[in-house]
């Protein structure tokens, strides 16, 4: 189709046009664009809006449109640095995240029973996962959302193959099992896992509404015995990554598989939550979220 065409090709050259910027560059452009956008108020920058007002629902008028601009820039700045890691040296990947108490899933790797990180589409988790394959040395294997045009999925897919990581498309057949045995060998998944892209998704209560949530990383957890740490990330006024790794999410003693499920991704959106509420600009999420929206739709 021509629109997927024009599509792929827009984020083509935006890859090769950013790329190679000065990192200010970038950022100046980033910010640029992300005003551009936010000014048309676009139904992505409505919908920011909403999500944010329901993570800040005592914000005035102003204060939540100040806090939905920053959103928009803080969603472009992770662009901007997406479009140029791949052209970032090792040392840099490796100063480029600040992750507080690593030690956790430093910890978790080195007792070789597997580590699941689940993050929340904050920040920006591909630097985060830069920083893992570049500083510590580990692989890692996720899963990808299957995007529109294929071009476009595939150019996702090379871009973070190329940082080290096993890519699995989402929609796969066995993605599933193919996470669990990762892990039983020991290995590490990193999950992005606020947003249920499946029929199978745990309600939780998050700022107060219920939404979904994947049960992937508490599933894997039961299966395979891996550690469950959430992780959240976060910007400053620096060009570093901010992040923290969480202590783990235990598995319930008792319960059947469904209600260990429900605490546990209970447990990671609470731990989501926290993060979230101190850095809501950073939650990129222009996408409808809480089941009420959903249901509006």
């Amino acid at each position: 189709m021509i629109k997927d065409r024009l599509v792929d090709g827009a984020y083509g050259a935006g890859w090769a046009a950013v790329k190679h910027l000065p990192e200010p560059a970038a950022r100046a452009l980033g910010n640029r664009v992300a005003d551009f956008a936010y000014k048309r108020d676009g139904k992505a920058v409505q919908r920011l809006r909403s999500n944010l007002a329901r993570v800040r629902p005592e914000a005035t008028d102003a204060e939540l449109a100040a806090l939905t601009h920053a959103g928009m820039r803080s969603y472009l700045r992770y662009w901007m640095e997406a479009f140029r890691l791949p052209a970032y040296s090792k040392q840099q990947m490796r100063d480029g995240f600040d992750p507080k108490d690593a030690h956790y899933l430093e910890d978790g790797l080195a007792e070789g029973g597997g580590v699941i990180l689940a993050l929340p589409h904050m920040g920006n988790w591909d630097m985060a996962g830069a920083w893992v394959t570049s500083k510590l040395g580990v692989p890692f294997t996720t899963v990808a959302e299957r995007l529109k045009p294929e071009s476009l999925y595939d150019r996702f897919v090379a871009y973070r193959e190329s940082l080290g990581m096993e890519v699995l498309p989402h929609a796969g057949a066995n993605a599933f099992g193919v996470l669990a045995r990762r892990l039983r060998a020991g290995g590490l998944v990193c999950l992005v896992a606020d947003r249920d892209l499946s029929a199978s998704g745990v309600e939780v209560d998050f700022f107060g509404a219920t939404a979904k949530m994947p049960a992937g990383p508490a599933l894997l957890a039961q299966a395979t015995g891996a550690k469950l740490l959430p992780v959240t990330l976060w910007y400053d006024d620096t060009s570093i990554l901010q992040g923290q790794v969480h202590p783990p999410v235990e598995v319930p003693e008792s319960g059947t598989r469904a209600e260990k499920t429900a605490v546990m991704t209970q447990a990671t959106a609470d731990v989501f939550a926290a993060g979230i509420g101190e850095h809501p600009e950073d939650w990129h999420m222009l996408q409808r979220f809480w089941l009420e929206d959903l249901e509006r739709r």
